[in-house]
């Protein structure tokens, strides 16, 4: 009996008992589903985390100032000015580990137009300020070095900002705006960017030369700096060793020496990033672990329903050896069986998956992601599980007596 033959058997015989069929079927569909559905939403997660802190910047530092000690009470990194606006030019000029380093000065003030009002989060910075976090312009002009140098009264807005202040549709760009009762002219409008991972909305922002910050709106500390310095590696050097050579270079620049606290702190969001991730990816490899369970009790179904079906058709095997086929053919016919169920189980648990994954990754805001590789294995899997789980029924309907299968009621 050749092959071609054996398997439109198998089929006739799997069309006899559709819903039979189905229902076993449907373990392994629900199995394939749910690895499908549970690694895209975990890779969407992870995108998600990924998004959110190139949004920040790559490759990132972020060098905060010392705290405050009185009464035995800590103020925390950033109540006490220790960074200097010298440390910063250090910082730029003397490590070649750097690529930008820039200040963010920040205050909370109204900003006001010809029309309307907005209190948004305003940020004295300097041009390198917007490489660093990723920035872009979509409208205008970006602040310049002169204008950081000469402290000019200029505002670069987030979409938000504009939004609120002129309407969705209008352009700002010459546009007179206040804050604090000092005029600004509205120079260019920032590429949305939309929310980072704690819900914070970039594009509610407004960015005004660090000079003028200081100058004109909430005035300064003189040669200390009164914020944050952002700084991002340079191209093929690691965060880590851009993290060491800052240290040294403000330990040595405020005569810190050995065995005392640091009056400053480094953040590594590189570092933060990867940690997301990395839990992120663990917990996608156990919602996948926790998915493959139900695979494989949809295989030991296929096995409890090809065995049902030996026993039903131990008459109908006695028949056929009687004609002429070979253990062999027996045990091939109900092999492809139970692969035509896995197979078919995968390939509609892969559509539904893709389903499942679309509907969630919707409902959650993440983006989909569909890993090629994960559905082919699920699939592959799926076929293994048919062969494994079906092999024993098979065996068993093969070394049937004939005379025995014949005499079966």
């Amino acid at each position: 009996m050749n092959l071609l033959a054996i398997i439109r058997t198998a089929l006739r015989a799997l069309a006899r008992n559709r819903l039979r069929s189905f229902l076993t079927a449907l373990g392994i569909i629900i199995g394939v589903a749910a690895v499908i559905a549970m690694v895209s939403i975990g890779e969407g997660a992870k995108a998600q985390v990924e998004q959110s802190f190139a949004a920040m910047g790559t490759n990132l530092l972020v060098v905060r100032s010392g705290s405050t000690s009185a009464g035995g009470v800590r103020g925390g990194f950033g109540s006490q000015p220790t960074l200097t606006w010298d440390d910063l030019a250090a910082i730029q000029s003397d490590l070649s580990s750097v690529r930008y380093a820039a200040p963010e000065l920040r205050t909370s003030a109204p900003i006001v137009s010809e029309e309307q009002n907005w209190t948004t989060r305003v940020a004295g910075v300097t041009p390198d300020y917007l490489a660093i976090r990723n920035w872009t312009i979509a409208r205008g002009a970006s602040m310049s070095e002169s204008d950081a140098e000469g402290g000019t009264k200029v505002v670069v807005l987030g979409q938000t900002v504009v939004d609120k202040l002129f309407g969705a549709y209008a352009d700002p760009i010459g546009q007179i705006v206040r804050i604090r009762n000092v005029p600004f002219e509205v120079i260019g409008v920032l590429e949305r960017k939309g929310q980072s991972g704690f819900g914070e909305d970039y594009d509610d922002t407004a960015m005004v030369p660090a000079r003028t910050f200081e100058d004109r709106l909430q005035g300064g500390l003189k040669k200390f700096i009164a914020g944050t310095i952002y700084v991002t590696a340079a191209p093929g050097v690691s965060t880590q060793r851009t993290e060491r050579d800052i240290a040294n270079l403000l330990r040595d620049r405020h005569r810190i020496g050995l065995g005392r606290e640091d009056d400053f702190s480094i953040r590594n969001l590189e570092e933060l990033a990867s940690a997301r991730e990395a839990s992120t990816q663990t917990l996608t490899t156990l919602l996948a672990a926790i998915a493959a369970v139900s695979l494989l009790v949809g295989g030991i179904g296929v096995m409890n329903i090809m065995l049902v079906s030996v026993t039903e058709r131990t008459r109908e095997i006695g028949v056929r050896m009687a004609v002429g086929a070979r253990p062999n053919d027996i045990l091939l016919q109900f092999l492809v069986e139970a692969l035509a169920l896995a197979l078919v189980g995968g390939l509609v648990g892969v559509l539904l998956g893709i389903g499942i994954a679309q509907r969630l990754s919707a409902g959650f805001g993440w983006p989909l992601l569909i890993r090629v590789d994960v559905v082919m294995y699920s699939v592959l899997v799926s076929a293994a599980v048919g062969v494994v789980f079906g092999l024993y029924p098979a065996r068993r309907a093969a070394q049937l007596d004939p005379i025995e299968a014949l005499r079966y009621e």
